[in-house]
């Protein structure tokens, strides 16, 4: 009975990989939204708050709404190292936690499917544009699919890029400077190739952060416009400018001049050192500072691994937790759109079963957990050795008979192991 059993669950995965591999080879879809978009180019220009006022005009306008300028601008910004490394710890950690994949109301984790879509492109892709719009404030991502070379088509979800989403009207645009679109939520694509994740009319945390970055930037070039100035001091050399032979002779010693030059000048010629500016800078190292910290507080909830000066263990293991805290966010977030729109989808597609349910593996703090048993042995209660040689990896051989030396409280790690 077992083995008809299992062979019936084996025939139902192959028959679901046969029309998984039937789908990829006959539905390479050739009206997908992507690639009907048009390719823009985006020249770098400078930045500043009047800009980033300007489009969020434009974002806000209730009758010809225009993204693209905030979009671009957030893509500037994000050319900011600290930044990026903050929103990449966010998304990291939760890319780097395992999840599980069972039929719904069952406790059984179906092992198989888990393990061949746990680390594929499909996921990572989709829990990333999931997490994504925390800071963006919304993702359109349309599924299709794609074969690389001679090997068999994968399904892959591509973004469709934000510059070309009016999601408050849910129109796409094929070129986002001008009006002709496409109504992505009235395509019958829409729920189970074409996915909408986010709020529309959102900004996300990335719009709090423009003006910081765009702060920094100001003071890092006016730092090295200081440091390229007065970094070492300018050289002054008097001479008669009516004189063509003495300028042109001025000219080469200045140029030649290196750490062992030397020159012979006339009696009517003077060589000096201009006096250096004052400051060292201070003023624009605290303003780089305090762009930081504060796009660390707004990504990261506390100022994580930056403050050497003032930093410490205790204030470090506090920042770590508010950020965990965030992170678990995030994975309930990404959990919740996972079983409200992709694993219906998927289901439709034909890439993992109907009624399948997406949750994350809750990982167990083991010194906890150990203590707990501990605490347990020292109570009288029995713990299950081969409950803790698999939970814990210790090899026990049994239990060790100990004689009470009087005087002496025996602890239950004196006889726990052998």
């Amino acid at each position: 009975m077992a083995r008809n059993r299992n062979n019936k669950t084996q025939n139902n995965r192959n028959q679901l990989a046969a029309k998984t591999t039937g789908n990829a080879s006959a539905k390479t879809r050739a009206n997908n939204l992507v690639s009907q978009l048009v390719d823009k180019t985006v020249t770098q220009t400078r930045q500043d708050i009047a800009k980033w006022k300007a489009a969020l005009n434009g974002f806000n306008n209730t009758d010809s709404p225009s993204v693209y300028l905030l979009y671009n601008l957030y893509d500037t910004i994000l050319d900011d190292a600290v930044l990026t490394s903050q929103i990449e710890n966010r998304i990291q950690d939760t890319l780097g936690s395992s999840f599980n994949l069972r039929k719904k109301g069952a406790k059984d984790v179906d092992i198989e499917l888990t393990a061949n879509l746990q680390n594929t492109e499909l996921f990572n892709d989709l829990i990333t544009h999931i997490i994504n719009t925390r800071f963006y404030g919304h993702s359109l991502v349309e599924l299709d699919w794609k074969q690389d070379g001679l090997n068999e088509p994968q399904l892959k979800a591509d973004l469709i890029p934000r510059q070309n989403v009016l999601a408050k009207k849910g129109v796409m645009l094929f070129d986002y400077n001008e009006d002709k679109g496409v109504k992505y939520r009235e395509v019958p694509e829409f729920g189970t190739w074409v996915l909408e994740f986010g709020k529309p009319g959102e900004k996300g945390l990335l719009n709090k952060a423009v003006p910081h970055a765009l702060f920094k930037r100001f003071g890092e070039s006016c730092w090295s416009e200081l440091c390229e100035i007065y970094g070492i001091p300018p050289r002054v050399y008097k001479t008669d400018a009516s004189d063509p032979a003495a300028v042109s002779r001025g000219k080469k010693m200045m140029q030649d001049m290196g750490s062992a030059a030397w020159f012979i000048i006339d009696t009517t010629e003077e060589f000096e050192w201009a006096k250096g500016v004052s400051t060292n800078g201070d003023v624009y190292g605290n303003l780089l500072s305090f762009c930081d910290n504060q796009n660390s507080l707004l990504i990261s909830g506390a100022i994580v691994g930056q403050d050497t000066k003032n930093g410490s263990n205790s204030k470090e293991t506090a920042s770590q937790k508010l950020l965990s805290k965030l992170v678990l966010a995030d994975m309930a977030m990404v959990e919740m759109y996972m079983n409200s729109k992709v694993m219906p989808a998927l289901a439709r597609i034909g890439i993992v079963p109907a009624d399948y349910v997406f949750n994350w593996e809750i990982s167990e703090d083991l010194a906890e957990l150990w203590k707990r048993c501990m605490e347990a042995e020292e109570k009288g209660f029995m713990v299950d050795e081969k409950w803790l040689a698999e939970k814990f990896g210790i090899k026990i051989v049994g239990r060790k008979e100990a004689t009470p030396i009087p005087g002496n409280k025996l602890n239950a790690a004196d006889y726990f192991f052998t």
